[in-house]
């Protein structure tokens, strides 16, 4: 996607008004999706529709499904011998299991940031050029370029400035989950996912992810899977309840947090299970 277009998507849904939720269009979409382990259906008959340019948080005790879910929009699931998807996942349109779907070029379109920092041993610059040079760009300039602003969007970019030749195995662990986020974005992707980005960070380096990902949306649809209950309130603008594989309950964040409208979703958020 081209800056152009980006920004118009920021301008547009730059509203947070929660009326305006349901007429934005889905960027993806699972239709009847279900994904197995082998014989064990670890996500069943969901369907569900992810609306552009927003932050959608997946909650769920462990094991309900969340982060199978979270993977099957990327393919990530296809790296795990014996796993297989049923039903359909649209994106632009297409359904992303389709046999002739190229799966590099759709996991540059969706990106995706992991729960621990998988930095690579090399400099902090080429950890950030290395998709964009995968994507066939050399020109030097034009890689200064797009380092320094995925550094900039990742609020990393002064305190590393200074030494883009090192190792990025010597940042801290919240400056290698801003550097691994700096990473993804540098590929210009239009859907970027999240799967519990904080949980190995302390609460000072959890806040600065949080606020990236509030300052990100509207410019990309987020979707991050969490069990952190106070987080999903604070940073998304849906929630998706997930339990035993099922959805039990999508809509938005607010209301889901003050009046759920199942009984299971309401015990979990209490703390009565889970």
């Amino acid at each position: 996607m081209n800056e152009e277009l980006r920004m118009k998507r920021a301008a547009r849904f730059a509203g947070h008004e929660e009326e305006d939720f349901a007429l934005r269009p889905a960027h993806v979409q699972a239709e009847n999706f279900s994904v197995f382990y082998g014989d064990f259906e670890a996500v069943r008959n969901i369907n569900c529709a992810f609306p552009e340019g927003l932050v959608t948080a997946m909650i769920g005790p462990s094991g309900c499904g969340k982060s199978t879910l979270l993977r099957a929009i990327n393919r990530m699931n296809d790296l795990i011998p014996g796993c297989r998807a049923g039903g359909k996942m649209v994106f632009d349109d297409e359904d992303i299991y389709r046999r002739d779907i190229d799966v590099v070029l759709l996991r540059m379109r969706v990106g995706m940031v992991f729960q621990k920092p998988n930095v690579f041993p090399k400099s902090i610059y080429d950890n950030v050029a290395y998709g964009p040079r995968l994507q066939g760009i050399k020109n030097r300039s034009q890689l200064d370029e797009l380092v320094e602003s995925s550094l900039k969007q990742a609020a990393l970019w002064d305190e590393v400035k200074d030494r883009l030749p090192a190792n990025a195995l010597g940042l801290s662990g919240g400056q290698q989950q801003r550097l691994c986020l700096a990473r993804a974005l540098a590929v210009k992707p239009e859907i970027l996912l999240m799967d519990e980005p904080t949980s190995a960070l302390d609460p000072k380096a959890t806040t600065k992810i949080e606020d990236l990902i509030a300052e990100l949306r509207g410019k990309y649809t987020i979707i991050i899977v969490t069990h952190n209950m106070q987080q999903a309130a604070r940073v998304s603008d849906l929630t998706a309840f997930m339990y035993e594989g099922v959805l039990v309950e999508f809509g938005r964040t607010r209301q889901m947090f003050t009046k759920p409208k199942e009984q299971q979703t309401e015990d979990y958020i209490t703390g009565r299970f889970g």
